[in-house]
Order: structure tokens, then sequence, then C-alpha cells
């Protein structure tokens, strides 16, 4: 297990706060103030396009880090949604610059972890990058992303409800998947 970095900053460098299934914890071109932790619930990192379709960026749960680009960056790039009640820690974006600079230990525990984040997302572009719905599907599924529901999780792999749907029901039919509850699907 990877050692939180983080921990090393003075107490008074974070805080928690309490989430409510809903919340905004900020909004796309927002000025930036911190990158956060998740306590306890999901929090899901979201983007309309153009088209007005919202795409899901990322999906933060216990222990999970996001706005880490906010360190580096005037403004966030997209929205932080609460999708699942609970809390997460707030760690001021001040704070850790004024801490890499002073310590070469701290900064390369941020590069560690941060290095670690590239690796799971060049998995999930692979992933993104499967043509065939069903494959994707299945290569999701096998990758643990599906612990929410199916909108998400389509909308995380970049396909629609509707032909998510149908790849889980095509691949419960092959005998590669099946349908444990409504809405919950496992490997055969």
């Amino acid at each position: 297990m990877q050692v939180d970095p983080f921990s090393d900053l003075p107490p008074d460098a974070s805080r928690a706060t309490k989430m409510q299934l809903g919340d905004v914890l900020f909004r796309q071109d927002q000025e930036t103030s911190g990158l956060y932790r998740v306590i306890s619930g999901c929090v899901t990192l979201r983007r309309t396009s153009l088209d007005g379709d919202t795409l899901t960026l990322h999906r933060a749960v216990r222990g999970g880090y996001f706005a880490e680009a906010s360190i580096f960056s005037d403004r966030y790039h997209c929205d932080a949604v609460c999708t699942a009640a609970g809390s997460v820690l707030k760690i001021s974006k001040d704070d850790v610059i004024a801490k890499m600079r002073s310590s070469p230990a701290f900064s390369e525990g941020v590069t560690r972890l941060l290095a670690v984040q590239v690796q799971h997302y060049r998995a999930h572009i692979e992933i993104l990058a499967i043509r065939s719905a069903n494959e994707r599907v299945m290569a999701a599924v096998q990758a643990g992303y599906l612990k929410s529901t199916i909108a998400e999780f389509a909308s995380r792999i970049n396909l629609t409800h509707e032909a998510c749907y149908r790849a889980l029901r095509a691949l419960c039919d092959a005998g590669r998947m099946v349908q444990v509850g409504r809405g919950r699907y496992a490997l055969a």
C-alpha cells in the first residue's frame, strides 16, 4: 500500500467536510484552492460537452484523491459532485506547494502518488479504445468499474446507458456474466 504523502502536512493544511448526495464541491472554471481525498462516500468528476452530454472523468471513493491538477492550475477543469453521501478532506493548495518547495522527500511522495495515478489513467484509456461495446463493458467490469449505477458506469466508459445495457445483456446471454440483482452484474 502506498504511503500518503499529505500526512506530512501540518494539521491545519486540511479540513474535513461532510457531503450529501448531489452536493457540488467545485464547478468547472472555479478558482482552485486545493485537492481532495475521499474519507467516505463517492465523488464523481464530470464535464459537460458542447452538445450537452455528461462525461464522467473520474469516480473517487474512500481513500481516493481528486483534483490533484489543481496544485498547478488556476481553475478547476470539471465539476465535482457527491454521488454517495460521506465526507472529504480538502487539502490546501498553498500548503502543498510550500511543502513541495521545502521538502524533497515530500515532493517525491507526491510524484510517486501521481505516477501511480497516471498508470491507472492509461489503463482507463486502453479500455476506452476498445471499439466493441461488449468487449469494452467486459474489460471495464474486469477492471472493477461497475460499482455504481449503470448510467454512471456507461458514462465512465463513454457509452450510452442503452448501449451498456445491451452489452451487459449480450454478455449474460453468452455466459460471460450473470445478473445478480437489479442493475448488478458479476463475472461468470
